[in-house]
């Protein structure tokens, strides 16, 4: 077996899988005993060949697999692989380059460089911001609140590196109510327990209130930090992050901003708008696999404050061959991996792909798209939409007539996942139980739409009728 015939016939599957993609129901079809059947036994003891390891493997996991790269997958806010980008991370994979050091793979180190600096330059952040290439959003949160960490106990004499969180003073950190749970948990692994953390209001739209924020940062001294949201994952709206760097910075805070999915309005000029305030951040985190369309796993992590990113995150030992200061990047210093895959050639892949004219577009047509939702699902007499639709995410509740509407909106969900025309999720907002619809990929049509809204509608009307 040669590898150019391994990889050949592996390349044939997976292109039959994706050409499939729009036949096959958006959700898996095996349950958890089925797929252990098919996938599990005892461990081999001898060797099998390749080409049968990996036909094997696609049969059994067919009945197990989402279809996520469909255009009527909205569960989650999941993009779709851009197809240079899907190409390139095969190529990736077969270069099998260590992404941590410049020596370990120069064009690797390099293209990570072009990569993350046009990246800042589509969100709209400044030209000298530092980054770091990462798993996702998790992964950025633990960086850049891991600058913040050093920059704000530095700021009062504290050095993190050398004396640790023993004995510190303590840090305050403000976050929205509404904020997501990775900040949550990027604050936990950086040792910040929850007492740390100071939880201002929002509004009905899940937008932090900087009027709270004023109040809050008043009443706690000392080393602050602020997280502020671009696009919340129930409702896609935006904290107002003019009046927030206003705040923070007045107190002298490090504010950091999740925009794991609407920082990239940055990217359109029709939506821009929406995230003015943005570039005053000390320190950004986002995914590239959402609104960028690279395949999983990466995120970016971005900080105005080199000095203080570098200090987190570098090491230095003497078996590792470190580049030059003045010389080329060595990644390891502005992520918090050693050993990592080279997520740098599919985001240069799926910028140089779409430019940044099919960023935009990308972007706009998906709001576009959740609008349409939106419009649509408004004129069901047993829906409601509950959110103001300023992204690509639609919330949706269905009314029952005996009142126990968050059965029947739970009864849609489910219906419409049963169908397969499309997958969507539900979620909890503000008390109540909803639909959740996430248009996040680059290829949803408008097709994929009118088949999804024909799916949902029917479901709403046998949920009305007592059918389901």
């Amino acid at each position: 077996m040669t590898i150019r015939r391994l990889l050949a016939e592996t390349a044939d599957v997976a292109a039959s899988y994706l050409e499939g993609i729009s036949d096959r129901p958006i959700g898996w079809s095996a349950d958890v005993q089925e797929l252990r059947s098919g996938l599990g036994g005892p461990l081999p003891d001898l060797p099998v060949d390749p080409l049968q390891v990996v036909t094997e493997l696609a049969a059994a996991a067919e009945p197990g697999l989402v279809s996520s790269p469909s255009g009527r997958y909205f569960g989650f806010v999941i993009g779709g692989a851009a197809p240079a980008a899907l190409a390139a991370d095969w190529l990736t994979s077969a270069w099998d380059q260590n992404a941590g050091l410049y020596v370990c793979g120069p064009s690797a180190a390099v293209v990570e460089e072009v990569a993350g600096a046009w990246s800042a330059e589509l969100l709209g952040l400044p030209a000298d911001v530092s980054f770091g290439f990462v798993t996702g959003c998790q992964m950025a949160h633990v960086t850049g609140l891991a600058a913040a960490r050093y920059r704000v106990l530095a700021s009062v004499g504290w050095d993190v590196n050398d004396q640790g969180l023993m004995g510190a003073p303590p840090v305050h950190v403000f976050v929205g109510a509404e904020r997501h749970v990775t900040v949550d948990r990027a604050l936990r692994l950086l040792g910040f327990g929850a007492a740390s953390i100071v939880s201002v209001t929002a509004d009905a739209q899940g937008r932090m209130r900087p009027s709270a924020l004023r109040e809050e940062l008043v009443r706690h001294d000392g080393p602050r930090i602020v997280c502020a949201q671009a696009g919340n994952v129930n409702t896609g709206s935006v904290d107002p992050l003019q009046e927030i760097a206003d705040a923070a910075h007045e107190s002298g805070a490090w504010l950091h901003v999740d925009g794991a999915f609407g920082l990239w309005a940055a990217a359109s000029p029709s939506l821009r708008h929406l995230v003015a305030g943005a570039d005053r951040a000390d320190s950004w985190a986002t995914d590239a696999h959402k609104w960028l369309n690279v395949p999983y796993d990466s995120g970016i992590a971005f900080c105005a404050d080199p000095e203080a990113h570098q200090a987190a995150m570098s090491v230095r030992a003497g078996y590792l061959v470190h580049a030059d200061p003045d010389g080329p990047r060595d990644q390891l210093d502005w992520n918090p991996e050693f050993s990592r895959r080279a997520r740098g050639f599919p985001v240069y892949a799926a910028i140089r792909s779409l430019g940044r004219a099919g960023v935009a577009e990308l972007v706009e047509r998906c709001c576009a798209h959740a609008r349409r939702f939106g419009e649509a699902l408004a004129a069901v007499p047993t829906a409601e939409v509950l959110n103001d639709i300023v992204l690509n995410q639609v919330l949706v509740r269905f009314l029952d007539q005996a009142g126990d509407h968050d059965a029947q909106t739970r009864a849609v969900i489910e219906a419409v996942q049963r169908d397969g025309t499309c997958w969507l999720s539900g979620t909890t907002w503000h008390g109540v139980a909803a639909m959740r619809i996430s248009v996040s990929s680059w290829a949803t049509s408008s097709d994929d739409v009118e088949r999804s809204l024909a799916s949902i509608e029917r479901a709403a009307a046998e949920a009305r009728l007592g059918r389901i």
